[in-house]
């Protein structure tokens, strides 16, 4: 697939390996994610628009690049996304933020929105949506289905770890978006998660278990 992206850094892969390991702590699982988080979202933010703006230097007048503005959205889906989202603040701090709020049906295991805030100017933005996990991918293609209803274009998703079930359902349902991936695992198990995974991102980060 043309539009998925899997890292191969070295730095990602060590990290990702501490994030799976189940004696990792909540207080070192929160950091992994913001810093993976920021080293994925250095290659995410390639494409972000410039424009020439002139300022003057201790020695001179000169015309640099800097972000165009309006520049960027992040979209962490609720509640897990919200754990990656310092790591892209700290590359882009003033990048705007909203929310998508979904759950998985642990019966249908499909997805059920309940909440959704996003700026007024999406359409002019490029859209980052977050979520750790890309498991059957109906979250992920619910999120996109929402923001584009609300006028978002140019929009991507960033997760640590996918299995290959979810990354085809969100390729299918959105060719345009581009796909940013951590760690491509094997399978979904029968409870829908992925394998070997790292267990329930949204439990480890708040420590609910």
């Amino acid at each position: 697939m043309n539009n998925v992206y899997v890292f191969d850094h070295p730095l990602i892969q060590h990290k990702t390996a501490l994030l799976r390991d189940k004696d990792t702590g909540v207080k070192d699982f929160r950091q992994l994610v913001k810093e993976i988080s920021l080293l994925m979202g250095y290659e995410v933010t390639r494409d972000l628009p410039l424009q020439d703006v002139e300022i003057e230097t201790p020695i001179a007048k000169t015309t640099v690049k800097m972000l165009k503005e309006p520049s960027l959205c992040i979209v962490p889906i609720l509640r897990a996304g919200l754990g990656m989202v310092d790591g892209f603040l700290d590359l882009v701090p003033a990048a705007r933020v909203g929310f998508i709020g979904l759950y998985r049906d642990h019966e249908t295991h499909l997805p059920v929105e309940y909440y959704c805030k996003l700026p007024e100017d999406i359409e002019n933005r490029q859209i980052i949506v977050l979520d750790p996990m890309l498991a059957t991918g109906g979250s992920a293609a619910a999120a996109v289905d929402f923001i584009k209803q609300r006028g978002g274009k140019r929009i991507s998703f960033v997760c640590l770890i996918a299995a290959p079930e979810g990354i085809e359902v969100l390729s299918k349902a959105h060719p345009d978006v581009n796909i940013y991936i951590a760690a491509k695992d094997s399978h979904l198990n029968e409870f829908a998660y992925i394998v070997p995974g790292l267990g329930d991102a949204g439990d480890r980060l708040y420590s609910l278990k």
